[in-house]
């Protein structure tokens, strides 16, 4: 089964935003994400109507971060990514009478709400700027210069 990595992929991608000067096209994030300039537009029309980005048009426009990195956590962003599966994991349904299965998918069911719960309340303790700092101490520890897959595309 594919893993969803849009949610790692758009975090990734709001962060180079963030360090990066003005907008950036949807055809940029795109190729940042290895995807299609469309998808990066549905996606950021999610994250636009929340208020976490905005677009400019024009000739030099693009998406921008709206709001402070402080007031974006990871739970944001998965809601308005529309909260795709966290689990690859489901249960087994070709027996429904079967009371085996009824009992292994009740014992699965509560394992499943329990680790969901953990995991939302997690994504839910960790903002955009706290990605960012410890983005920015790996910089400094590696004594490195900033280049990002947006700032070399723009280059080219």
């Amino acid at each position: 089964m594919k893993r969803d990595s849009r949610l790692s992929g758009v975090l990734h991608v709001l962060l180079h935003m963030a360090e990066h000067d003005g907008p950036v096209t949807s055809e940029v994030l795109a190729k940042a994400m290895c995807t299609n300039p469309v998808v990066i537009r549905r996606i950021m029309a999610g994250l636009r109507e929340r208020g976490y980005v905005r677009s400019e048009k024009g000739h030099r426009g693009g998406w921008r971060i709206a709001r402070d990195l402080s007031g974006i956590t990871l739970r944001d962003v998965y809601d308005a990514l529309g909260r795709p599966s966290l689990f690859a994991m489901g249960n087994r349904n070709e027996s429904p009478g079967c009371l085996v299965e009824q009992a292994v998918n009740t014992a699965l069911d509560s394992a499943f709400q329990e680790a969901e719960a953990l995991l939302l309340a997690r994504l839910g303790e960790v903002t955009l700027a706290a990605l960012s700092a410890e983005f920015h101490a790996g910089l400094v520890a590696r004594q490195g210069v900033l280049e990002t897959e947006i700032d070399i595309e723009n280059v080219h």
